[in-house]
């Protein structure tokens, strides 16, 4: 039988560093600040109607480069900039959260602000994951702004490299900026086609539910809410601890492994 390990990247891959800047408070905070001590992902569960957002577009080269005073609204417009929704518990569109931006007035300063604190604070980013927003449904504006970036665990190619002399294809599957999916399988050897960019949670758990059906075996490897669905609906479900941060015990019940290093992935016999 065909042996697939679906991959998320940030957290599972990457050990994520991140800059996060409350709008609210008008202040950016800690690691362990406004998100108290959980993800992102987490903080979300509690926020109804918002969504994770992620700009297709380079923080260096497009981002940093536009005029700080223009609308974040506007900015999207002038440059053409795609972005996705990464994770949501609501049924929120990006089409609804682009229709309902025209009335933010939040300045492209705010993301550029987050992103020098980023690379300001953390010296040995390797992979730059780019810009992101949590859209509140309710109150129609942007309540955070996020700039993150990581660097890969310690042995990931090893994993890869160990799985594939075992005839056991790698797949990526993460809700991250396109480019930097692409950057993260040059690195540790998965190829391009086997990258699946900016998925969402249900999409996840398409891209599992269409390799069973392609006859492969399945296993799931990630670390938040948003792998929850392909956990369920893979046949070998794997939640590793590496990113250190908060995991609900809902989310530990969905998991065949719990596993404290990605390097423990190759110790799983399925």
């Amino acid at each position: 039988m065909k042996k697939a390990v679906i991959f998320d990247v940030a957290g599972t891959l990457i050990k994520r560093c991140r800059s996060v800047k409350n709008l609210r408070r008008g202040k950016i905070e800690s690691e362990k600040g406004t998100l108290d001590e959980k993800s992102t992902l987490e903080t979300i569960n509690t926020l109804p109607n918002s969504a994770l957002v992620v700009l297709q577009a380079d923080t260096k080269s497009c981002l940093m480069n536009a005029d700080e005073n223009m609308r974040f609204y506007d900015f999207l417009k002038k440059y053409d900039v795609d972005m996705d929704i990464s994770y949501s518990i609501s049924k929120i569109t990006e089409t609804e959260i682009i229709e309902r931006l025209k009335g933010d007035n939040t300045l492209l300063k705010e993301f550029q602000e987050v992103a020098i604190d980023l690379a300001t604070k953390n010296q040995s980013i390797e992979i730059c994951s780019g810009s992101a927003f949590i859209f509140d449904g309710l109150e129609n504006k942007i309540t955070y702004v996020i700039a993150a970036g990581g660097k890969i665990f310690p042995n990931v190619s090893f994993v890869v490299e160990t799985l594939k002399n075992r005839g056991i294809q790698s797949f990526i599957a993460s809700g991250d900026r396109a480019e930097s999916l692409y950057e993260v399988g040059k690195i540790i050897n998965i190829p391009h086609e086997n990258i699946f960019t900016t998925a969402n949670t249900k999409r996840k758990q398409s891209i599992v539910r269409q390799l069973k059906k392609e006859h492969y075996k399945v296993m799931m490897v990630g670390n938040g809410p948003n792998d929850v669905l392909a956990l369920e609906e893979a046949d070998v479900s794997v939640l590793t601890l590496e990113q250190g941060e908060y995991i609900s015990d809902e989310l530990k019940s969905k998991a065949d492994h719990i596993i404290n290093r990605i390097t423990e992935v190759a110790d799983i016999d399925f």
